[in-house]
């Protein structure tokens, strides 16, 4: 049975990284989301992919320069889709409260090692406090993030989020002890699956927005796909 993960949410219904977003994709019936973290500037967990503000909300202030309070304050329906009524940028805190996901894939988008040290400590002690550690795996392609998560975090589960294969994405992986491999699609071929998976870790497609193409990935025994549409994947594959 391949899995379905909510694309930052469910990020082809409502605007991502969103509560509307998270809740949109639990209303599909899916229980498994991805979503993207970052560090605010006062040291706190935020849930958003860009760096900056550019395309969510049209404004080129950076997300490491403001507070939770002042990102609290934007509304990021700039990117779409439409949605009727403001969507704010989420603490982690807030969607690990509100949200209650089976399974999740929280992405750390690359920093220094300095920041990654608070941001892992940050998200441990949340995971903590849920009692999910063992209901979530720490995904980055960074490099000095995955090596920060192994000596701040030993305890939570890791996986390398992979969109290029000029470093051998499974070697990699294994090299930071990963239990997961996030591959882009078009890294999808069967045998680096199958190495992947004999090597003991899940694998995962992402972005797969295409009813062929989350069939064709299925057949070859991708192990979960990740989407902007999990509504769509459940009624393809027949299955969560």
């Amino acid at each position: 049975m391949t899995l379905i993960y909510g694309h930052r949410g469910a990020k082809g219904i409502a605007p991502e990284n969103t509560l509307p977003s998270f809740q949109a994709c639990l209303d599909a019936g899916i229980n498994r989301c991805e979503l993207d973290v970052r560090l605010s500037r006062d040291n706190q967990a935020v849930v958003i992919h860009d760096a900056d503000l550019k395309r969510l909300a049209g404004s080129k202030q950076r997300v490491k320069n403001m507070t939770v309070d002042e990102l609290s304050k934007v509304d990021t329906r700039h990117a779409g889709p439409a949605w009727p009524t403001a969507c704010r940028v989420p603490t982690l805190a807030q969607v690990l409260e509100l949200c209650a996901f089976e399974h999740w894939q929280i992405e750390i988008k690359s920093l220094s090692r300095k920041r990654a040290v608070i941001l892992i400590q940050n998200i441990a002690r949340l995971c903590e406090k849920y009692g999910i550690s063992e209901q979530v795996v720490l995904t980055s392609s960074s490099h000095t993030v995955l090596r920060t998560a192994m000596q701040q975090a030993p305890h939570l589960p890791r996986g390398l989020v992979a969109e290029y294969a000029w470093m051998d994405p499974v070697k990699t992986a294994l090299r930071f002890q990963c239990s997961l491999l996030a591959l882009n699609w078009s890294l999808c071929i069967e045998k680096r699956i199958h190495q992947a998976q004999e090597a003991g870790m899940h694998v995962s497609a992402w972005t797969v927005n295409d009813p062929a193409l989350m069939r064709q990935l299925a057949q070859y025994g991708v192990d979960s796909l990740i989407t902007d549409f999990p509504g769509l994947a459940s009624a393809t594959l027949g299955s969560p």
